[in-house]
């Protein structure tokens, strides 16, 4: 009777052994770390609008663009004066150091003096499509654009607004 307990107690055992061997064969587990950076949001200032300056019209349409270095050009039938203040934008973009971000600017806008309008297109930046941060986290951009001069455009003083959007690539 004692060897069958012994033999009982001993297959009871292996039994255990066997289960336990096959249960760690058919889990596991294992652990890791969890991370997260925040960043500084990216923020764009402006700090110098567009401005034409002074233009007088003409029997025949015509265009003035402004470059993103803020000199002033004409086409067709306008014609700018020294007198008034013309200029490139400047923005200033602000966010986390070494990062690049992209540049969205608007097909269009209109300005207007109240009752007559003018179209202003063809937005350009420099930079142009994408910007880099300093290490600092900072860069300026300047932007520029043309302005479509009708027809004897009435006189007045024409403004409106546009939008331009960063976002980190």
């Amino acid at each position: 009777m004692k060897k069958l307990a012994i033999i009982l107690v001993g297959l009871f055992l292996m039994t255990i052994a066997v289960e336990s061997v096959q249960g760690q064969a058919t889990s596991a587990s294992a652990t890791s770390n969890a991370t997260a950076t925040i960043i500084t949001p990216i923020a764009l200032t402006n700090t110098q609008p567009l401005a034409f300056g002074n233009i007088a019209a003409s029997t025949t349409a015509g265009t003035v663009t402004i470059a993103t270095a803020g000199t002033r050009s004409s086409l067709g039938g306008v014609t700018p004066s020294a007198i008034g203040v013309f200029n490139n934008a400047i923005f200033t973009v602000e966010g986390q150091g070494d990062a690049t971000y992209a540049i969205a600017l608007p097909a269009s806008t209109t300005i207007s003096n109240g009752t007559e309008t003018m179209t202003v297109d063809n937005f350009i930046s420099d930079p142009s499509s994408t910007g880099l941060l300093s290490s600092l986290g900072a860069q300026t951009m300047n932007v520029g654009a043309t302005l479509n001069v009708g027809i004897s455009q009435a006189v007045g003083n024409y403004t409106g607004t546009y939008s331009v959007t960063v976002s980190y690539n």
